[in-house]
C-alpha cells in the first residue's frame, strides 16, 4: 500500500487495531471491532468516521454562481448562505461524473465535496467550464473531514465543544471555534442518523479526533459499516450505483431534478429485498420470468432489519415488477422489489428541541 495516500488520521488506525485497505487511492480504515458490531454502535449511539478522502473544491468570484449553475443539478439560486445541498456533476451526455454537496459559503462563494476517487476528474472537468474571472481551488489537501453520526451526536457535539448546536438544521451549516481554528460544521450525513461533518485543517484533524473518541458513547467506524449503514438508506455509491452510463433520473433521483431533464430512461436504480442472511454481490444478474434484466450494484446483510438488500439498475420496462430472480455465485435468490429507505427509522432529520 506504499503508493496510497494516507490522512492525517491513518497512524491513529494502525495503532488501534483497524484493518486498513485502499479505498479511492488512500489507505483507509475498513474496521476496527467489526463491521456489525460498528454499524450496530452506530444506530443505537454515535459513530465517528474518517472520511478525508473527500475532495473540497472552493468556487468564487463575481459570476461564481452562474458558472456553477450550468455544470451541476443543484439550483443555486435557492441556495442561501449557510445551507448545502445534495445533486449531482453531469457530463455532456447527461452521465453522472460524479455525485457532490455543495456549500453556499457566501454569495458567488461555494464549497464542493467530491468522492475523493473522481477528485482529479472532477477538477479537470469543472475547470474547463469556468470562466477565467471565477477563482477555483483544490483545498482537498489541507482539508481533513470528521464524520460523527448517530442519535446521541447532538449530546456529544454539545459535550466536546462546550455550546449549543440544537439550532443547526437538516442540511445547514455554521462555523465553530476549536483550538483556535474555525472549523465548518453541517447537519449532514451518509448513515441515516442524526449527524454532522466537520471540515477542519488537516493539521487539527487528530486532535479534534482523538476528543471526539474520549467520549463514553463514541467509537471509530471503519467504511465496512458506512457501507452497510448507507445501503439500508438505499444511498448511493458513485462506481457502484452511480456512473457515467446512467443519468441522475435513472438512478433513482428525479425529485431533485427539472421535469424535463434526463428523459432519457433505458434502465432503473430499484432497491430489492432478499429473505435471509444470504445476500448478493455486486455483478450478480437480476432476471424476470427467465429473462436477464439487469444487474446488482450494491447489496449486503443488513444488520439493523435481519435480512438481506440490494440495489440493482433493471431495464424501464421491467421496473415495475414485484418479484425478480438474482443469481449470485453459489445460488439463486428471490428478490422482493422494496421502497426507500430500508430502514425508515433513521433520526437524520429529527428536530431538535
Amino acid at each position: 500500500m506504499s503508493n496510497l495516500r494516507i490522512t492525517p488520521l491513518t497512524e491513529w488506525h494502525r495503532e488501534n487495531g483497524a484493518k486498513l485497505v485502499p479505498f479511492a487511492g488512500f489507505e483507509m480504515p475498513v474496521q476496527y471491532k467489526g463491521i456489525i458490531v460498528e454499524h450496530k454502535h452506530t444506530r443505537e449511539k454515535v459513530g465517528v468516521f474518517d472520511i478525508s478522502h473527500m475532495g473540497e473544491f472552493l468556487v468564487s468570484g463575481e459570476g461564481a454562481k452562474d458558472a456553477l449553475n450550468k455544470i451541476v443539478t443543484q439550483n443555486l439560486d435557492t441556495l442561501a448562505p449557510g445551507k448545502c445541498r445534495y445533486g449531482f456533476l453531469p457530463d455532456e451526455e447527461g452521465g453522472v461524473l460524479d455525485d457532490l454537496i455543495i456549500y453556499c459559503l457566501a454569495e458567488d462563494s461555494y464549497m464542493l465535496v467530491i468522492n475523493g476517487s473522481r477528485e482529479e476528474t472532477d477538477f479537470n472537468w469543472i475547470d474547463c467550464h469556468l470562466p477565467e474571472s471565477v477563482n477555483f481551488e483544490n483545498v482537498s489537501y489541507e482539508t481533513a473531514k470528521i464524520d460523527l453520526q448517530g442519535p446521541l451526536a447532538l449530546d456529544v457535539l454539545e459535550s466536546v465543544f462546550g455550546r449549543e448546536f440544537k439550532q443547526l438544521k437538516y442540511f445547514n451549516f455554521g462555523q465553530a471555534e476549536f483550538e483556535g481554528t474555525q472549523l465548518l460544521i453541517s447537519r449532514t450525513g451518509y448513515t441515516g442518523e442524526l449527524g454532522y461533518e466537520f471540515y477542519v485543517p488537516s493539521d487539527k484533524a487528530l486532535a479534534l479526533w482523538e476528543k471526539l473518541v474520549a467520549h463514553e458513547d463514541v467509537e471509530p467506524i471503519g467504511l465496512g459499516a458506512r457501507d452497510t449503514l448507507r445501503l439500508e438508506m438505499g444511498y448511493p455509491l458513485y462506481g457502484q450505483d452511480l456512473d457515467t452510463d446512467h443519468n441522475p433520473r435513472e438512478g433513482g433521483y428525479s425529485f431533485v431534478l427539472a421535469d424535463d431533464a434526463f428523459t432519457d430512461v433505458k434502465e432503473m436504480l430499484i432497491p430489492l429485498k432478499i429473505d435471509g442472511r444470504r445476500s448478493s454481490r455486486h455483478g450478480d444478474k437480476v432476471f424476470l420470468d427467465g429473462k436477464e434484466v439487469g444487474v446488482v450494484t450494491s447489496g449486503s446483510f443488513s444488520p439493523t432489519l435481519g435480512f438481506s438488500i440490494a440495489l440493482a439498475y433493471v431495464k424501464a420496462d421491467a421496473a415495475e415488477a414485484d418479484e425478480f430472480i438474482v443469481k449470485g455465485a453459489r445460488a439463486d435468490f428471490k428478490a422482493m422489489k422494496s421502497d426507500l429507505p430500508f430502514y425508515k427509522e433513521g433520526t437524520a432529520r429529527k428536530k431538535l428541541d
